[in-house]
């Protein structure tokens, strides 16, 4: 029987309705819950630099605000779907509860390839989404911010137009901003960095030295790096980096054995996290197959990429000597994986738990904007470790007493509090 296509927003459903039935919730929450309050898809019609108009599609999915604002990224991808949208929107909502910040799941992308469009072209996309959904996003609504493919110069753009439809200053409006411009120092190495510090703890509860560890991470963008950065200033090894090749459309594994350099990498990597292959020969790096990453003989996996790239069809090639996989993508590991993994005895960090550092570094920018007060980097990053080193603990004490796997201890926390709060409010 032919298998039926990845669909990310069915699988968010079905870690959704699995949970839902051990919380035992009532009918009607459960309807709320497993779809989005409200969703906006639109066209940009955008003057390119050769002449003539080319109209990309653009998306805006609001999962829930019941706990607060929505708040999520918005990304650049020429392969984006309203179903990826949707999905990552409710997975943001369980991100913002499980770390408890007072704020809901969206998400928002538009269908392109940054590589291909100029700096002038780029801009005209961001003003262009933003004039699309201006009345129905905003400080006390719905937060956009970064997400793949998008940066910080994307967000002051969609920040200026926000600005002149509203006639005012609302820096509160989108987070991932400048520096300077609204930006929050620490928000760069936030996402990466939270990954490392849920690592951390978990090596702690199991007596390993994070020092006497080795890793393979997927991806090489701005979570990976950071990532990579902090795992290595702890004294671990990364042994190999997948990552995609623009060139030439494909993705490389690159593996070096006695430990790959963060700063060597850095220097031979292009704006879009893509390392140069030839350059990375040169630096004594072998070159394989992109999936490679997950065959490693590595004590901890960390895909740090797109969704569903852990799943049935590679699960079973993850080496035995892997004890730990810390989920730094959103949705990289599919439900048939997860049985995969859970027979192999892997401690896994799920994606909204590892990966929310982001969300509450963003959260941390939206408090600084709105009181017009920003904090030095220091705090800023002492206050991450302890809201990720208190979402952690909190998700695995849970776990150690219900027996629950870990990602469903962190579901079972997050869709608690949401349950509460649409209960609260009487939506239900």
């Amino acid at each position: 029987m032919e298998s039926k296509p990845y669909n990310p927003f069915h699988v968010a459903q079905a870690q959704f309705d699995k949970v839902a039935k051990m919380l035992n919730l009532e009918d009607g929450v459960r309807e709320l819950l497993r779809e989005p309050l409200r969703e906006y898809q639109f066209v940009i019609p955008v003057r390119m630099d050769g002449g003539g108009v080319k109209i990309f599609k653009g998306f805006r999915v609001q999962h829930n605000d019941a706990r607060g604002p929505a708040k999520g990224g918005i990304r650049f991808h020429p392969h984006e779907t309203i179903d990826t949208v949707r999905a990552l929107s409710m997975w943001m909502t369980w991100k913002c509860s499980v770390v408890d910040i007072p704020l809901g799941g969206g998400k928002g992308g538009i269908v392109c390839d940054p590589h291909h469009l100029s700096a002038r072209e780029q801009e005209q996309l961001c003003r262009g989404w933003v004039r699309q959904i201006a009345k129905n996003v905003g400080p006390f609504q719905d937060v956009p911010a970064p997400d793949v493919m998008s940066n910080a110069q994307h967000m002051l753009w969609m920040l200026d137009e926000f600005e002149v439809i509203h006639n005012g200053r609302f820096p509160g409006f989108i987070t991932g901003k400048p520096v300077g411009l609204g930006g929050s120092l620490g928000r760069t190495e936030a996402t990466g960095f939270g990954v490392i510090f849920t690592l951390r703890e978990a090596l702690k509860e199991h007596g390993v030295d994070i020092a006497k560890t080795t890793a393979s991470l997927q991806g090489f963008g701005n979570v990976s790096q950071n990532a990579f950065k902090l795992y290595d200033e702890l004294g671990g090894k990364v042994i190999a980096i997948s990552c995609w090749d623009q060139a030439d459309k494909t993705s490389y594994t690159f593996k070096k054995k006695s430990g790959a350099g963060f700063q060597e990498l850095l220097a031979i990597t292009d704006t879009f996290g893509g390392i140069d292959k030839n350059k990375a020969r040169d630096c004594g790096y072998e070159v394989l197959p992109g999936e490679a990453w997950i065959e490693q003989e590595v004590d901890i996996l960390i895909p740090a990429a797109l969704e569903n790239q852990i799943n049935k069809d590679n699960a079973g090639k993850i080496s035995s000597k892997v004890k730990f996989i810390a989920e730094g993508a959103n949705g990289p590991t599919t439900p048939e994986a997860d049985e995969v993994i859970k027979s192999k005895g892997i401690f896994v960090i799920p994606d909204f738990l590892a990966n929310a550092g982001g969300v509450t570094c963003s959260y941390f920018e939206q408090v600084q904007c709105n009181m017009n007060y920003f904090w030095e980097k220091r705090e800023v990053l002492e206050k991450l470790d302890q809201k990720m080193t208190s979402a952690f603990t909190a998700v695995s004490e849970l776990s150690k007493q219900k027996s629950l796997y870990m990602r469903d201890a962190a579901y079972v926390i997050a869709i608690d509090r949401v349950a509460r709060a649409v209960k609260a409010r009487s939506w239900v």
